[in-house]
């Protein structure tokens, strides 16, 4: 779905709905391949505040109705949960634990990555995907990055995260292969942060 009646004043989601969600999922298979690496978002939709579009495309492609929402506080506007439910049809969850991708807006208030759904030992690959919104890529704490997809290492440089957040991903990575993985959504631009990838600051 790419619109609703005029009158209800819900924002478009993609322009061509199967095409555009095919260029943004090859956009996260390259970023997740190659952790720490900026990707180009290839679509940018119009997107509801307090969400950037980067961040909105990514929800629009990977969220669907068999696969549960948790939208942080800052992001619970009527706007964005209108515009979630309607161009996803995901189920929104109130707590972290039960989504199967997770929307923060607010990175500096986020809440632990334990926090979220860390998979099982039998089921790893059920954990939560955490959609990261931050305002860039490079200018940020420098954290070198080890693991399957980097050749020596890669730097990774997201701005404004909880100071606790290093420490957060290290012990996200000694559970693998449970964890979650995340994904950084920033103007323009998209990276990844998989389970499997060391991080070592």
């Amino acid at each position: 779905m790419n619109a609703l009646a005029p009158q209800t004043g819900l924002l478009p989601g993609f322009t061509d709905p199967v095409a555009d969600s095919q260029k943004m999922f090859r956009a996260v298979l390259e970023a997740m391949s190659r952790p720490g690496t900026i990707v180009t978002a290839p679509v940018l939709p119009v997107a509801p505040q307090p969400v950037n579009p980067v961040a909105a495309a990514l929800v629009l492609a990977l969220a669907d109705y068999e696969t549960p929402l948790w939208l942080d506080p800052a992001a619970r506007q009527p706007g964005l949960v209108e515009y979630v439910r309607f161009h996803c049809g995901c189920p929104l969850v109130e707590a972290p634990a039960q989504a199967a991708f997770a929307l923060v807006t607010d990175a500096k208030s986020m809440p632990p990555l334990s926090a979220f759904h860390l998979g099982s030992d039998e089921y790893p690959d059920r954990s939560t995907t955490v959609i990261v919104q931050v305002p860039h890529l490079d200018g940020g704490e420098s954290w070198r990055l080890k693991g399957p997809g980097i050749r020596d290492q890669a730097i990774l440089a997201a701005g404004q995260l909880p100071s606790a957040f290093k420490a957060w991903v290290q012990d996200n990575h000694a559970l693998f292969p449970r964890g979650v993985d995340l994904l950084f959504a920033a103007p323009g631009q998209l990276a990844a942060l998989p389970r499997s990838t060391l991080l070592e600051g």
